[in-house]
């Protein structure tokens, strides 16, 4: 269930709010510039079809979304739960950082969890299947893929380069919870 949570940067074990009412999400992460959306599938996707097939049936957000907002490259990546890179894989993005354009997500299948500091409050968001985010170049986060990774994600880009991490050095994401799916937290 896609949910958010806000929380002050101090208190990580009382969320000042939780919701999993899609809108209510958009409102609020509107409020910090963070676009959140869901789509639908023209037709039935999964794990393990094509690149091409996930984005056919997705082209009509994808081609709004790229009008919209310039992006020049499209992809798909896909991560499972016996790669043998995961814990790699999931280490890289648990520290704080930034990029210099934005960093835009669709999930086409499974989840993950993005945490936000922005001011003085982070936010949380679990973002499952039909759960589209994008997050402003320059916003401090982290996200979460899980111990078990799985899902399959349409990434969208301006630059090559624009999608390399800049490392804050601070804590703030080893204060905060990390993901377990199935877990109430």
């Amino acid at each position: 269930m896609s949910r958010l949570r806000i929380f002050h940067e101090n208190r990580h074990d009382a969320p000042e709010l939780t919701t999993a009412d899609h809108a209510e999400m958009a409102r609020e992460l509107a409020r910090i510039g963070v676009g959140f959306e869901q789509w639908e599938a023209s037709k039935p996707v999964q794990p393990g079809d094509t690149p091409e097939a996930i984005m056919e049936a997705y082209r009509s957000d994808i081609d709004r979304l790229v009008a919209e907002r310039g992006f020049r490259t499209v992809d798909v990546v896909s991560i499972a739960p016996d790669n043998p890179n995961r814990e790699e894989m999931r280490r890289k993005f648990l520290d704080e950082h930034f990029h210099k354009e934005d960093e835009v997500r669709f999930f086409v299948a499974g989840s993950g969890l993005f945490t936000l500091h922005v001011g003085e409050k982070v936010f949380e968001i679990t973002c499952e299947q039909g759960d589209l985010i994008a997050v402003p170049d320059g916003t401090t986060h982290w996200f979460d893929m899980g111990p078990e990774p799985s899902f399959v994600a349409i990434r969208f880009f301006t630059e090559p380069d624009g999608w390399v991490g800049h490392f804050t050095g601070t804590d703030i994401a080893q204060r905060f919870p990390r993901y377990e799916k199935g877990q109430a937290r």
